[in-house]
């Protein structure tokens, strides 16, 4: 299940996508716009640029900018930074196995194989969409919305 933590870091991450023309944005500026608790998402921001996702300037002009291009951030690796694994249980994860300690036997456990497929499906789906496949997608369903909108007027 996606953390509170890791809405915050998709809605931060996809704020300074759409506004990364601007070059840093400051802390304030995301957490009045995103409505995050700007303590909390400091933490989250000092995350993502340990992880290589965002950078940081100091001073003036400083803030927050993405490390890398739109195209070239997963929404899985934002995840993944910020609330660890995508696998649903520890067994089935590729990154942080660990055993279960009920288990008697690991090979034909059908739990942890319906949840090895759960963990394929998800990273499948968001390390397969881009922060630009993101953005793309928002951009498009709000001209929808709005064409909706105006031949309902």
């Amino acid at each position: 299940m996606l953390t509170k933590r890791g809405k915050y870091a998709l809605r931060a991450v996809l704020y300074l996508g759409r506004h990364r023309d601007r070059g840093p944005i400051l802390i304030q500026e995301i957490a009045e716009q995103e409505q995050i608790p700007k303590k909390f998402l400091e933490a989250i921001l000092r995350d993502l640029r340990n992880e290589g996702i965002l950078q940081s300037k100091m001073g003036k002009g400083g803030g927050y900018l993405l490390a890398q291009p739109t195209t070239r951030i997963s929404l899985g690796d934002v995840i993944r930074t910020i609330d660890g694994p995508l696998a649903p249980i520890p067994c089935a994860s590729q990154t942080a196995y660990a055993p279960c300690s009920d288990c008697p036997t690991v090979d034909t456990c059908m739990i942890r194989i319906v949840m090895r497929d759960v963990r394929d499906a998800s990273s499948k789906i968001l390390d397969g969409t881009s922060l630009q496949d993101a953005l793309d997608r928002s951009t498009a369903l709000d001209a929808e919305t709005k064409k909706t909108l105006h031949f309902d007027i």
